[in-house]
């Protein structure tokens, strides 16, 4: 039965309908997901703040999509961890906890984006001017492109909550595993056009730029690959152009699904998973993958592994 106390700062999550004989084995899988996303997307951090070699735009804007990753899951996996060993009466949330959630999970979708779009231009650079890389992709230059990633998004993204505080609520019942800017709204009894409009428009301009600059990016580096004969050349783009069109089609396939399921309300249970799995996929992934394919990354680990094992010979 839905409370319709109003304007009320005490919420409710309506949370996964897991039963108990599952309920700890996907509390351990989801945290030790967790554990693994800290520790790999730190661990890649480090290593390129620690690594002179790896002090190239390339991996700087990666670190970007690291950060991003672990701020997202860190505000709200905890939270969705500590809600599965509760009781549904007792997944309570404050509203300003609420907001917060809803503002990081909205900022890591739109980050991911805004990151994959700058990344793209780095490769585009690299590959189709690399004779004026190193002039192009100064340090200022990628401050600049970090700073445009991340204020876009918030700029955007703090439009997109203002409206949504800005309505009377009249119920208390969140709809998902955690909070987000739709379950916000829905909350309200008010007319809520203008949000729609508005959440409509900032999809369709943020999958349209980050679509259409990612088609536009790799169509102009597979024109210079198939006019170039270096086969380095050709072998390099392979290489990092497929590692960042990895990264992208994993976020976009998860954020689509969600997106899709939102419109099927008798399919609530898996668009509550596909929720949690849009933000640990991702994720648990890019560090993996980036780590995988980076001829750099992977001499730095190899060479840090081979080191601690020639350490105690000593």
């Amino acid at each position: 039965m839905e409370n319709y106390t109003y304007n009320s700062l005490t919420l409710q999550l309506e949370g996964l309908r897991i039963t108990k004989t599952n309920k700890y084995p996907i509390f351990i899988f989801l945290l030790l997901t967790y554990v693994f996303i800290l520790i790999a997307n730190m661990g890649i951090v480090l290593l390129i703040w620690m690594e002179r070699s790896l002090h190239q735009p390339m991996y700087l804007l990666f670190c970007n999509l690291s950060v991003n990753d672990v701020m997202g899951n860190s505000l709200l996996v905890p939270r969705v961890l500590a809600d599965i060993l509760a009781p549904p009466p007792e997944r309570l949330i404050h509203y300003y906890e609420c907001v917060m959630q809803a503002f990081t999970a909205s900022m890591f979708g739109t980050n991911a984006h805004t990151v994959l779009m700058i990344m793209a231009f780095d490769r585009y650079v690299a590959i189709c001017n690399p004779l004026r890389y190193s002039t192009i992709m100064t340090n200022k230059m990628v401050i600049r492109l970090t700073v445009s990633a991340w204020g876009v998004a918030f700029v955007l993204v703090g439009i997109l909550l203002g409206l949504t505080i800005r309505l009377n609520r009249c119920r208390t019942m969140i709809m998902n595993p955690y909070c987000d800017n739709a379950s916000i709204f829905k909350l309200s009894c008010e007319d809520v056009l203008i949000n729609n409009i508005y959440g409509l428009t900032f999809t369709v301009v943020l999958l349209s730029s980050s679509i259409g600059s990612i088609i536009l990016t790799y169509s102009k580096i597979t024109a210079a690959c198939l006019t170039s004969k270096s086969k380095s050349l050709n072998s390099k783009a392979l290489k990092t152009c497929s590692t960042h069109l990895c990264l992208y089609l994993i976020m976009l396939v998860s954020g689509m699904v969600l997106i899709a399921l939102h419109r099927f309300p008798q399919y609530a249970e898996y668009r509550k998973i596909s929720a949690i799995l849009f933000n640990v996929v991702p994720g648990s992934l890019n560090p993996v993958i980036y780590g995988l394919q980076s001829h750099e990354i992977h001499k730095c680990l190899t060479n840090i592994f081979q080191l601690r094992k020639v350490m105690p010979s000593f």
